[in-house]
């Protein structure tokens, strides 16, 4: 009888198996293992909201990404791509690299965006992607793995290097306990003054890298005409 117990995961299994809706499947197999588990309706719910709370961070990276997702589906992707197609003289180096400044901007002050699956994905990439396009080329599959390199790269150089120039920041307070630990006192307001002459050569590298670099692409994959 104890095998009873594990029917929870029989119901994920099929449910999984029959390309059922994923929330449904956890939902019901969560009832069905308190139910013959001998768990009150009261303490499953509890329990629902412990875990809401103490893994709030990572529920709502899951909701953005299903919002995310959502969006994608009802046409977000192609919005993207039709905005920048507006822009005259832009180049995906270019909107890859606005984009660079934008987000170490946002970095410094601690505000996410989205980060690779909640914006790079649907929003930059086809913005990137958009820019080609709109000047007539069709976009080579080795460029565009390029662009979705690029992209993805300029997000970590920016975030990097800028938040911690957020005085509390999780970044701060790392570098700030790790040189304590070697003896160092430093105060966080210090650490971001030395670290904006940092963060601005790193953005700013990145952004001329990735700008000279799509360059060099558009000449090999469209005859120089981008």
């Amino acid at each position: 009888m104890e095998y009873i117990k594990l029917l929870g995961i029989l119901i994920v299994i099929i449910g999984f198996a029959f390309k059922l809706d994923s929330i449904l499947i956890i939902i019901a197999a969560a009832f069905t293992t308190a139910l013959v588990g001998g768990v009150d309706m009261i303490t499953l719910v509890e329990t629902f909201g412990e875990s809401f709370v103490n893994n709030r961070s990572m529920t709502i990276f899951i909701l953005v990404m299903l919002v995310t997702g959502t969006m994608e589906r009802n046409g977000l992707r192609e919005a993207s791509s039709a905005l920048i197609s507006k822009i005259k003289g832009a180049s995906a180096g270019i909107v890859i690299g606005a984009y660079g400044i934008i987000r170490g901007i946002f970095g410094a002050f601690n505000v996410g965006i989205g980060g690779v699956a909640g914006f790079i994905r649907p929003v930059l990439i086809p913005m990137a992607t958009g820019a080609v396009e709109a000047k007539g080329h069709k976009i080579n599959e080795e460029h565009l793995e390029q662009i979705k390199a690029m992209s993805a790269g300029i997000e970590n150089i920016s975030w990097f290097f800028c938040q911690v120039l957020f005085i509390g920041g999780a970044g701060a307070l790392l570098v700030q306990g790790t040189l304590a630990n070697l003896g160092y006192d430093v105060n966080l307001i210090d650490l971001a003054a030395v670290e904006i002459p940092v963060a601005i050569t790193g953005v700013a590298v990145g952004v001329v890298y990735y700008w000279l670099r799509d360059r060099r692409l558009g000449k090999k994959y469209y005859n120089g005409e981008k």
